[in-house]
Parts: structure tokens; C-alpha cells; sequence
């Protein structure tokens, strides 16, 4: 938060309004970009002046989880949980951490607005005034801006009091010409007697991983298309002294674009999207590259050593928001309160039981997933394969009630699956199948940085396959069993999965021309709930449906090649 007057703004927030019960937030003290660059510059007569160290700090991928949660670590090869996050101990974090600096800059890299019941309930606008009085300095759009459709993302983004920057989402013409940019494509600030310049730049496979539908009137470019560009702009006419890529591209392909030659004179690519954890930065060949975790469980900090207009040192830390070590910040937590009182009762209504700790971190198989298939299959008797896509986000769930096992709520359903999308059948080919999980596999582990798709492995329940993650293209799939039986190549297979807005009907988890494809009358939510209630407590044991034979089952990232890896 802001050290100035913070306490005082608080104090004088507006009641509650009408309708959905959303607070709303007046302007903060004058931002920082505005107001370093009034501080007197060192007069010359050849002594030197102090240094001052700035701090920019980095949130990302919190995907609305106002409450500190369960965190999953990976210490000494098995898993750990603490608790970690929420909006209430990163206001006690960020006022603890922002007195010690002379100037810093809040940043949050996407996915600000998708991932809760509360933030659906609302179209997101409950976030508003939490992340206006969290006091964020500068915004970048993540994958999931586009949840509520164009018009509301730019509501959504319009209303946060911070400037938003991305370089490559541009308004559509139609047909896909583009027109102007949706948001500025860069932000300077001017501190300490040097300038720092920002630029954006989101996912443009947006339009490919997400419902077709939600990025519609929105086109996407490449980052490599305009990037030396606007790196020129910054580094010469503007002559900033240190160039920031704020980046929603996931961990893979931001390391890609460290190296490409478009790149050079970029210092730090502060990422997102994948949800990685890394601690030391990642060393391209032109920038650095770090992504700070998910769901507020942590913060990115970089810290600028800057004597005289130049910077003369620089580090990096990776602050885990420990909900024991930051306790929750009385204010925000009177903001969180007032704006999910709505719907409390049934955030927090428990629907089921899991005697298995629930997490969705592993790049193979996850409890999580594994509870939604049992649910589809458990609905769909009779179908062979059923699929769930590899998604990474929602927050573990392992702390027991008194009842001895975790408890599962109406939040949580939310949390797992934020889209309460329609089940869909449809018939399919053993051949369709074969070249489906081929192209799947590539999409986590391919080679080529470029061609790696945002997610995990592909979900399913019916089907055992074998595979190498780092065979070459198109040779990773060893073996497929549907039920006891190999996979017949030219029989035909009968699968559920659920349907994506705007996808053909001829569609179904990215299985193109499949055949009698028919909705049904259940939504993802309404299964869970129904299995929850007639089989809980569950114990969503992992199925090894999916074997990777050259790499261990517990694998956490798809990054391969650099130092690195996720704990």
C-alpha cells in the first residue's frame, strides 16, 4: 500500500452501494511515477551522492484468491503445505516492505479479475476495490482479462486507478486487421534521477487457449513483432537507463524471448502466466527473466542500487507472503469482508469431503483433476475416455476440519473450475486420439520454446498411455490401452469433455471433426456436486493414466534446459 495518507484514505472509504455490494475506491495519494520525478538532482562539483535503493515489486496470477490458503511446496522430494497469500497479509507485507525503500513501484502481471466464486458472482468487479486500495502502481492484462469479453475487460481495467501497458493487443478492424493499441505499450518512471521504462506484453495465443469467444474484437501480435521498436523508443528517445519487459507468456517463452535479438537492451523480463517460482533469475542471453509464483502467494522483488543517474547494483528475492509472518491488515480485511458479504454463505457452504490433500501443481497428474474426471466418469457411465484440460490454477486445499478429512466448498468448485462450462459428447477415432495426444504432449514439451502451449498434459480417465516427454515430435506417445485394450486406430471411441464458448460444434478439448457431438444437460459444477454428495468423503488416489517414462511422475515444470526448478 501507500505510506502516504494510507491509513487516512482507508478510514474514509464509502459504505457499501447498491446492487452487488461493491465498494468504491477514490483515487490514492499521487502515484509514484508522478511524483519521483520532482526530487532535486545532484549538483555537479565532483562529490558523490548517496545511493538510494528503489524496490519494484511483481505480483501476478493471484486469480482472485482474496483469502490466505493452503500453498504447496516441494521440499526434500515430497510435497509440504503452508499457509500463504491473501489480499489482508500482502497489505501487511507491502506496508512492511515499502518503508524501507525511499521509492518503489507495485506492478501486477495478470490474471487479476478469473478464479474465484467471488470474482465470477461479480464479473469481477469485486476486485476493484481491493486491488485500488492495495495502492498497484501499474497493471499488465493476463490470458484471462478476456474472461468476461472484451468491453468488460476494458471496464474492469478502465476502473483500476494505475496505468495498464501492453504492446500487442490491438482493437479489430474486422477480419483480423488491427487498429489502434487497446492499452499504452509502455509506462515510464522517473526515480532517483534516472528513468525505468516498462513495456507490455500478453499472451497471443490468448484466442487459441481461451473460448474463442472471449477475445473477440481483440487481435494479437508477437512480441518480437514491435519489440525493438519500442526498446529503441525507451533506450534512445526516451533514454531510460533500465528497460523492464512486464510479460504474460509463461516462464517458457518469456526464457525465448530473452534470447531472441529483438531483446537486447531489455534488462528484466518480469513474467507470468505459468505459475513458476523462480528465485534466481533466469539468465538469457539479452535480459533476465523471473516469474513470482501464483495467488498472492508470492512477491517478486527487485531491488535498484542508483548513485549519481546511474544503477549501480541490482538484486532479486522471491518473498513468500507467510500468513503466520504477516498477520492480516485490519483495513483490507474490512474491504474483503464487505464485498463478499453477498455471497458468504455460499462461498463457504461445505458440499464434500476429500481425505486426500487437493493440488494441481504436477505437470503429469494431480488430485484435483483427478477428482473432476472420477465426477465425469462417475455422471457419464458408459462413455470410454473422459478429458479435462491440464489447467495449473487453483490454490491446494489440505487442512482437515473436525471431521478428520479436508472439506470441499461451493468456493473451492469455483476455484477448481472458474467457467461452469456445458459436458459435451462426441465419437472419435482411435486415430483422432492417437494424433490428439501427440500434439498434446507437444504442446508441454516441445523443443522449440515456441511451440509450447500454455498448461500440463492433458487430463483423462478410460485410457493409459506411456509416453517420453523429450522423444522428438510426433514419437512421444509408447503405448495406449482404452480399458484392457490397446487403442485401435480405426475404431471408433466415445468421449466427454466440456464445451468451450465459440469452439464448432465439430470441436471437443481441441479434437477437431469429431462426430455426433452433443451438449447434455449438466454443467461441469452440477456433476461435481451431485458426485460430491453421493460419494464423499472422496479419495482421489493418482491413476497413473499417463506415464512419463523419461523424466520422474512427480515433475513440476515444463522449463528443461536452464538452472532452475520449481519449489
Amino acid at each position: 500500500m501507500k505510506t502516504n495518507n494510507r491509513r487516512d484514505f482507508l478510514k474514509k472509504l464509502s459504505a457499501l452501494g447498491a446492487g452487488l455490494g461493491i465498494i468504491s475506491a477514490t483515487p490514492m495519494a499521487a502515484d509514484a511515477a508522478t511524483t519521483a520525478g520532482s526530487e532535486k538532482k545532484v549538483k555537479s562539483g565532483g562529490k558523490k551522492s548517496k545511493p538510494v535503493t528503489v524496490s519494484i515489486l511483481q505480483t501476478t496470477d493471484v486469480h482472485c484468491q482474496v483469502h490466505a490458503h493452503d500453498e504447496l511446496f516441494w521440499e526434500n522430494n515430497q510435497a509440504v503445505f503452508r499457509k500463504t497469500g491473501g489480499y489482508a497479509h500482502l497489505a501487511s507485507y507491502l506496508n512492511k516492505t515499502r518503508r524501507k525503500y525511499a521509492h518503489s513501484l507495485l506492478i501486477d502481471t495478470g490474471d487479476m479479475f478469473q478464479g474465484s466464486e467471488l470474482s465470477v458472482k461479480t464479473t469481477g468487479k469485486a476486485m476493484i476495490p481491493i486491488l485500488n486500495a492495495l495502492g498497484y502502481d501499474l497493471y499488465l492484462p493476463g490470458n484471462w482479462e478476456v474472461i468476461y469479453y472484451k468491453k468488460a475487460m476494458q471496464t474492469l481495467l478502465g476502473s483500476l486507478n494505475a496505468p495498464k501497458v501492453c504492446a500487442n493487443m490491438y482493437h479489430d478492424l474486422g477480419e483480423g486487421k488491427k487498429g489502434e493499441l487497446i492499452f499504452p505499450a509502455y509506462h515510464i518512471w522517473q526515480v532517483a534521477g534516472i528513468k525505468i521504462g516498462f513495456l507490455g506484453y500478453t499472451d497471443p495465443l490468448v484466442p487459441l487457449r481461451q473460448s474463442p469467444n472471449y477475445s473477440k474484437g481483440i487481435v494479437y501480435s508477437k512480441p518480437e513483432d514491435n519489440l525493438a521498436h519500442y526498446v529503441d523508443v525507451l533506450k534512445n528517445q526516451e533514454q531510460c537507463a533500465f528497460v523492464i519487459i512486464l510479460a504474460h507468456l509463461g516462464l517458457s517463452q518469456q526464457i525465448h524471448l530473452s534470447n531472441l535479438p529483438e531483446c537486447e537492451g531489455v534488462d528484466y523480463i518480469l513474467g507470468g502466466d505459468t505459475h513458476e517460482r523462480v528465485r534466481e533469475p533466469i539468465i538469457g542471453k539479452y535480459a533476465k527473466v523471473v516469474e513470482p509464483g501464483a495467488f498472492g502467494s508470492f512477491v517478486g522483488r527487485l531491488d535498484l542500487t542508483i548513485q549519481d543517474g546511474k544503477i549501480i547494483q541490482e538484486s532479486y528475492h522471491l518473498d513468500e507472503i507467510d500468513a503466520d509472518e504477516y498477520k492480516a491488515d485490519k483495513e483490507m480485511d474490512a474491504i474483503i469482508a464487505a464485498n463478499e458479504g453477498p455471497f458468504e454463505n455460499d462461498i463457504h457452504k461445505i458440499i464434500g469431503y476429500s481425505t486426500l490433500p487437493l493440488y494441481r501443481y504436477f505437470v503429469v497428474e494431480n488430485t484435483i483433476d483427478t477428482m473432476i474426471l472420477d465426477a465425469l466418469k462417475w455422471k457419464m457411465d458408459g462413455i470410454d475416455i473422459v478429458l479435462s484440460n491440464g489447467f495449473r490454477f487453483c490454490p491446494p486445499r489440505s487442512t482437515p476440519d473436525k471431521t478428520g478429512n479436508i472439506p470441499i466448498t461451493n468456493g473451492f468448485i469455483y476455484d477448481m473450475l472458474p467457467v461452469d462450462s456445458v459436458v459435451r459428447t462426441a465419437v472419435v477415432t482411435g486415430k483422432q486420439i492417437q494424433d490428439w495426444l501427440e500434439k498434446e504432449l507437444n504442446n508441454v514439451f516441445a523443443e522449440n520454446a515456441v511451440e509450447r502451449f500454455g498448461g500440463w498434459v492433458i487430463k483423462f480417465k478410460g485410457m493409459q498411455i506411456t509416453f517420453k516427454a523429450f522423444a522428438p515430435k510426433g514419437q512421444r506417445v509408447q503405448s495406449v490401452m482404452v480399458g484392457k485394450q490397446p487403442l485401435d486406430l480405426n475404431r471408433e471411441y466415445s468421449i466427454c469433455a466440456c464445451e468451450r464458448d465459440g469452439d464448432p460444434m465439430d470441436m471437443l478439448c481441441r479434437i477437431k471433426g469429431v462426430k455426433n457431438a452433443k451438449n447434455t444437460t449438466y454443467t461441469l459444477h452440477s456433476v461435481m456436486r451431485e458426485y460430491l454428495q453421493a460419494n464423499s468423503p472422496v479419495t482421489p488416489q493418482l491413476p497413473m493414466s499417463a506415464k512419463i517414462l523419461d523424466a520422474p511422475q512427480t515433475l513440476l515444470t515444463q522449463v528443461h534446459g536452464v538452472k532452475y526448478e520449481f519449489r
